[in-house]
């Protein structure tokens, strides 16, 4: 099965399992009522940044479900890294988009991980 599908097969069943308060607990994607920051503002205004964000906080909820609490903490760390780079393009649309994708191959790469052990 090629690694794409088991991926989305992965995160599928990840999705139907997660529940609610774990979507709101260690990341919240971006409130555009409360941007405060040039980058916040910024990702606020683009439908395609808001998006990405949409995107990567979904992935960072399926990951950070499905991971015994050590490599829990270091997936919240690394987001926390992330997000202060993030905050450093402040409203440079490509820095934003390259920190964006970045991101999100990272957290697809630790559920591809996950997928590759299996036990379906």
């Amino acid at each position: 099965m090629p690694r794409r599908a088991i991926v989305a097969m992965v995160t599928a069943i990840a999705l139907a399992s997660v529940s609610s308060t774990a979507w709101a607990g260690d990341y919240a994607p971006l409130n555009c009522h409360k941007a405060g920051s040039p980058a916040e503002k910024t990702i606020c205004s683009s439908y395609a940044l808001g998006q990405s964000e949409a995107h990567m906080a979904t992935l960072f909820s399926v990951a950070t479900s499905l991971v015994a609490m050590g490599q829990r903490g270091d997936i919240q760390d690394a987001q926390r890294k992330w997000l202060a780079s993030r905050n450093a393009c402040g409203k440079d649309v490509g820095c934003l988009n390259a920190a964006y994708q970045k991101r999100i191959g990272a957290l697809n790469d630790v559920i591809a991980n996950i997928a590759s052990r299996g036990p379906y």
